[in-house]
C-alpha cells in the first residue's frame, strides 16, 4: 500500500518537474511576439487586392441590389397601404401624415 502511494507521489513530483522544464523551454514573451509579428508581415505580403475595375464592378452590383430591394419594399408598402384604404377609408388621411396618424390613434384611448 505504501509503495503505491510512494509511486503516486513520485509520479506527481515528476510531472511537476516536467512542467517546470517545459515552462523554461518557452522563449521570452517578446521573442514570441516578435515571431508572430514577422509571421503577420509575411502573410500580409501574400494578400492580393482587387483591381480598381473589379472594385467598381462589385460596387455596381451592390448598388443595383439596394435599388432593387428599395423598389420591392416600396411596392409592398404601396400595395398594403392601398389595401388598407380599401378596407378602412377613414384611415386614408392618417396614412399621409405619420405624426397625425399617431395622434389620431392615441386620441380614442
Amino acid at each position: 500500500m505504501e509503495k503505491n502511494e510512494d509511486k503516486k507521489v513520485a509520479a506527481v513530483k515528476e510531472k511537476s518537474t516536467v512542467k517546470t522544464v517545459e515552462k523554461k523551454k518557452r522563449p521570452n514573451l517578446f521573442k514570441r511576439l516578435w515571431k508572430k509579428i514577422k509571421e503577420l508581415a509575411s502573410e500580409c505580403k501574400k494578400i492580393t487586392w482587387p483591381t480598381f475595375g473589379k472594385t467598381m464592378q462589385q460596387l455596381g452590383v451592390v448598388l443595383l441590389v439596394v435599388v432593387l430591394f428599395l423598389i420591392v419594399i416600396s411596392l409592398f408598402d404601396w400595395g398594403l397601404s392601398f389595401l388598407l384604404k380599401l378596407i378602412r377609408p377613414e384611415t386614408a388621411s392618417l396614412l399621409s401624415d405619420s405624426f397625425g396618424a399617431l395622434s389620431e390613434l392615441i386620441r380614442p384611448l
